[in-house]
């Protein structure tokens, strides 16, 4: 059986500041390194990806700076306004490589805590997959539904909600499909796995890791910077 070819996709074009300062969130300064340079570096250390496209806004001048911006696996095209554009645009930018049934792993810009292993457990659990899956959490907290006025108006079964996490891994034609209806239809979709879902796939949940956290807010910052640390040192 051949060996599958996997491709990586990373939307950066965001240029939201809700941290506080002028500068989006993958570059801030984690650990010596920008976010997003630490968030690619632990992609690239899986070396089963042959190319990682990053999406980035067209008036972006600091990712060339970067050191990891010289990796002969990255390459980097212009995004959109929102992160379904951003995708979409890195796997147009792809396709002059990528077959039909190929990989594609789209992993976030500011989530810098993603393991080697959960990457293996990923393409090893999708492996025969016809369409793929993502990376995600169970729910260990009780869920509550708000109403208007901020009290509980449900209490929600957690025994079948997941956090979704990244990368999030599909057949390369199939995403590049579900990702161009969306756009034309208008329909806004927050994450790969809902316009996989919207096309009318069920996507696999495969069990991550907690500590695969996204950068937010200031504190995620610091619960970064401790985990990479940790990390570092076992």
């Amino acid at each position: 059986m051949n060996e599958p070819t996997y491709w990586g996709v990373v939307p950066a074009a965001g240029q939201g500041t809700r941290m506080g300062g002028d500068c989006p969130k993958q570059y801030l300064p984690l650990l010596g390194q920008t976010v997003i340079e630490q968030s690619l570096s632990r992609l690239l250390s899986w070396n089963r990806l042959r190319t990682v496209m990053v999406a980035l806004h067209p008036e972006d001048g600091q990712f060339s700076r970067l050191g990891v911006a010289r990796d002969p696996r990255i390459a980097r095209c212009s995004g959109g306004e929102q992160r379904a554009d951003s995708v979409l645009e890195a796997l147009r930018a792809l396709s002059e490589w990528a077959e039909a049934g190929d990989w594609v792993l789209v992993h976030d810009a500011a989530r810098p805590c993603i393991r080697q292993q959960d990457l293996q457990n990923l393409a090893g659990a999708l492996h025969d997959d016809e369409v793929g899956g993502l990376l995600a959490c169970p729910v260990g907290d009780t869920v509550k539904r708000a109403d208007r006025q901020q009290r509980v108006s449900a209490t929600l079964d957690r025994r079948r909600l997941w956090l979704a996490q990244t990368p999030q891994m599909f057949r390369f034609q199939l995403l590049l499909d579900a990702l161009s209806s969306a756009r034309r239809s208008g329909s806004v979709v927050t994450d790969e796995a809902a316009a996989v879902d919207r096309a009318g796939f069920s996507p696999r949940l495969i069990a991550g890791d907690a500590g695969n956290i996204k950068i937010t807010v200031a504190q995620d910052l610091l619960r970064a910077e401790a985990w990479l640390q940790r990390e570092g040192s076992a």
